[in-house]
């Protein structure tokens, strides 16, 4: 039987420099076969640097608000692999022996389990084949969700070490891996001794094996016999749980019966009072019953359901609701007519005629009235000079990038110095492509225009201008920032790209088509959403692949989560600093850091 190990060492600051030493093989190793090589599968970039640099890096991405202590924890070195038997199962005393797909397939899946669970702050991996048995040793660096370095967060007490246990088995349990009892007596060796283990498993003996699994698997057993107990127990609770449960479900049945009551009452409130009893209460006589004629104080009035007329002569008018017969058989204003039937039918019946007369009234004003239409914020071409700076160096887009949006009328100035981002349907979504502006601009703003419904503004005046939010008028859940990217022109969408802000939508192309030429990128849309709210999920739910690129904090996880339940295709995807605009402005600090190196080179060569 091969079961899966998982270990972990606290590095603290002084350890960090002796460990990265090990695992590199820049130290001596004497157990370790020179005549074999190690896989580093993990570097994040840092292939260059040493364990010490690379953590420290890693940590001053992010401000701590606290002072990090002298013996606080930097870096957790974890240790993966599994029994003998898994990697040679013919002969598990082979040392330094190892079946090549077994290998692959843990490596894999290790490898998998690294990243979902941790993504960028693994800073580095290594699989270590030159030993008696493969295993990786992996760095991870403590962050919490909000970039602070806190290793209790992840392995504090027992019920979260066992959760890393149990996270590691689940991940690599289809192999035919096995995991002990939770809370087994079976002692497992720390990390010190499993190097032990590792560089004299060798010269280990079979029988010593067995001896040390017999004792574990017996005291597995009584504790498997201890588990057995528990879960009758936990039988009984669960059927004296049931019991509660069908009481409460037939509470919740009578609740349901009362709530239908109420809403039933709620429905009869928005109806308008019955015409026939407010011509009674009038004191008008029913000329026929069965018809709708009613006469008296002067008037021949003739009912149908909520409408009357008056066919009196001199009176010829008609009208609709209670308010307006009362106002009409009376000869009152609008407040007489609320306190009369106030009066006769009680405040609920001179509730419902009120709530009835506002929604009819309410009703022919939207007819009548035009709806509002957004109205674009003024084009200034005086401050376009500050805004393209703005995207372009503050921000690190594209020139190129930035340009065609601007001659195409999608993103320009305001007379703030504003940057403004247009806001349009996606009817035809289709048609809208981010290509080379080939027409004069005026013409492509014209076109852009038709179809703006809205603008999302960002503020580029001053050094810190933290001003953002949306022009006046603008429709949010009728439009949206968008660019399209990839793909032929005349091809289907197959994916969309969603983000927090216009400027994170165009970092995350930007940096996509650094990695993929454009031709290798399928037809894509990059759209700024922030909100469920405004989720255009009937026009985009037949898309292939949706992509949730939010903030690597708990509000994007929620957002994307909450975009995943909608959109079931849905990949969640996150950058590796705060957020994708850091994360294309870290690119641009390597790439002026590398270039300046090469630059250095050159003239040394010169020389």
């Amino acid at each position: 039987m091969a079961y899966a190990i998982a270990r972990l060492a606290k590095l603290k600051k002084a350890n960090l420099g002796g460990s990265g030493a090990h695992t590199s093989r820049k130290a001596d190793t004497p157990n370790a076969d020179p005549n074999k090589n190690n896989i580093r599968f993990i570097d994040n970039f840092y292939s260059e640097e040493n364990l010490e640099q690379i953590v420290l890096n890693k940590i001053s991405q992010h401000e701590q608000k606290r002072k990090i202590r002298t013996d606080a924890v930097y870096c957790v070195e974890i240790l993966l692999t599994a029994s003998p038997e898994y990697f040679r199962p013919e002969d598990p005393t082979n040392g330094g022996y190892y079946e090549k797909e077994q290998l692959q397939s843990w490596l894999e899946a290790s490898e998998q389990w690294l990243k979902e669970k941790y993504d960028d702050r693994i800073v580095r991996a290594e699989l270590h084949l030159d030993e008696m048995t493969p295993h990786i040793h992996a760095y991870f660096v403590p962050l919490d969700e909000k970039g602070q370095l806190r290793c209790n967060h992840f392995f504090d007490g027992r019920q979260k070490m066992r959760a890393f246990q149990d996270s590691y088995y689940d991940a690599v349990e289809y192999l035919g891996l096995e995991r002990g009892i939770k809370g087994s007596l079976a002692k497992h060796q720390d990390i010190k001794d499993f190097y032990r283990i590792v560089e004299e498993g060798f010269g280990l003996e079979v029988n010593q094996f067995n001896t040390l699994a017999v004792k574990a698997k017996a005291a597995d057993r009584e504790r498997a016999i201890e588990k057995k107990l528990e879960m009758e127990a936990t039988a009984k609770r669960l059927a004296r749980d049931n019991e509660a449960l069908q009481k409460r479900i037939t509470e919740l049945e009578q609740s349901n019966q009362q709530l239908r009551y109420q809403l039933n009452r709620t429905v009869d409130h928005l109806r308008d009072l019955p015409l026939d009893d407010v011509a009674w209460h009038l004191g008008l006589i029913h000329e026929n019953i069965g018809s709708g004629r009613w006469k008296g104080h002067g008037c021949i009035i003739n009912i149908d359901n909520s409408k009357f007329y008056d066919f009196a002569p001199l009176k010829d008018k008609g009208g609709g609701g209670a308010i307006d017969l009362v106002m009409h058989v009376n000869g009152c204003n609008f407040k007489q007519a609320v306190v009369w039937l106030n009066d006769r039918f009680g405040e609920e019946g001179m509730q419902r005629t009120v709530t009835h007369h506002a929604r009819i009234r309410a009703s022919e004003l939207v007819e009548k009235e035009p709806a509002p239409q957004f109205i674009k914020p003024q084009a200034d071409e005086n401050q376009w000079e500050e805004v393209y700076n703005y995207l372009t160096i503050k921000r690190g887009l594209p020139p190129t990038l930035v340009n065609a949006l601007y001659e195409q009328g999608i993103v320009y100035a305001s007379e703030h110095q504003n940057a403004v981002f247009a806001m349009r349907s996606l009817e035809e979504v289709d048609k809208i492509r981010l290509e080379a502006a080939r027409r004069r601009r005026t013409q492509s703003a014209k076109n852009a225009s038709t179809s703006t419904v809205g603008a999302f503004l960002r503020g580029t005046r001053g050094e810190n201008n933290s001003f953002m939010g949306y022009a006046i008028g603008t429709k949010r859940n009728q439009g949206w920032f968008y660019v399209g990217w990839g793909g032929q022109a005349d091809s289907p969408i197959q994916r969309i790209v969603l983000c927090k802000s216009p400027i994170d939508a165009l970092s995350y192309l930007t940096l996509e088509s650094q990695v993929v030429r454009k031709a290798s990128i399928p037809k894509t849309i990059y759209l700024a959403l922030d909100s469920t709210r405004n989720l255009p999920v009937e026009l985009i739910k037949d898309i292939p692949e949706v992509i949730a690129a939010y903030d690597k904090d708990s509000a994007g996880n929620q957002l994307s989560r909450d975009i995943q339940k909608l959109l079931p295709q849905t990949i969640i995807k996150q950058p590796n600093a705060t957020d994708w605009n850091q994360q294309l402005l870290e690119l641009r600090r390597r790439q002026i850091l590398k270039r300046e190196a090469e630059q250095k080179n050159d003239i040394g060569l010169e020389r």
